[in-house]
């Protein structure tokens, strides 16, 4: 049994966002063709946080780029984003969400960031990801969205981590690339930690 999950292809994280990944955009028609391939399930997560969030530079009146300590975490700070029903945290407008059987929702604490689908980013709280695949038999994830070096590299490492064979479609993911290497070296990482790094075409034929 195998998953499409699709990582934070929200309105904030498309270029014209309040924290745009370059060319997030481009992704949709790709997803869009994936979401019509012979999957047994198709799983969707949102960032969704409360307008307080602990990760905006904005609670603490500090700048974008900063680090801080959240409750003892390492925290970089980023814009507001994702606010639980903005505009921003809307799927994209383009995205075909048709035939997404389920949603999950992360960041939803003020205290504590999430940047993986599966838990949160000190592995207190579990979105409940994981149960579910599990229970619905999932055994294979392919894993597409935003972004390669924060949401897709820490679900990556999650899944592999708890059992799931996985791969991930570089080409249906963008890197924020705060650095200008963050998106090589979450490949490296992901595959290092025994993610398959696999290209659209070799599911979708051409």
């Amino acid at each position: 049994m195998k998953a499409l999950l699709l990582v934070d292809i929200q309105r904030d994280f498309l270029p014209g966002g309040a924290l745009a990944v370059n060319e997030g955009d481009k992704i949709i028609p790709i997803v869009n063709r994936l979401t019509k391939q012979d999957f047994d399930l198709i799983i969707a997560s949102k960032d969704w946080h409360p307008p307080n969030h602990g990760s905006f530079a904005d609670t603490h009146g500090r700048e974008i780029g900063d680090y801080i300590q959240l409750d003892e975490i390492d925290q970089i700070l980023w814009p507001v984003h994702c606010v639980e029903d903005t505009e921003g945290s809307m799927f994209a407008e383009e995205l075909d969400t048709s035939a997404v059987d389920k949603i999950f929702y992360k960041g939803i604490q003020v205290n504590i960031d999430s940047y993986s689908t599966f838990f949160d980013n000190e592995h207190k709280r579990s979105t409940g990801l994981d149960h579910y695949l599990k229970e619905k038999g999932i055994r294979k994830i392919y894993i597409a969205g935003l972004a390669t070096d924060y949401c897709v590299k820490y679900s990556v490492l999650d899944a592999v981590k708890l059992g799931y064979d996985v791969y991930v479609i570089r080409d249906a993911c963008r890197a924020v690339n705060l650095n200008r290497n963050d998106e090589e070296k979450a490949i490296k990482e992901m595959r290092e930690r025994g993610a398959k790094i696999i290209e659209s075409k070799e599911l979708l034929g051409s």
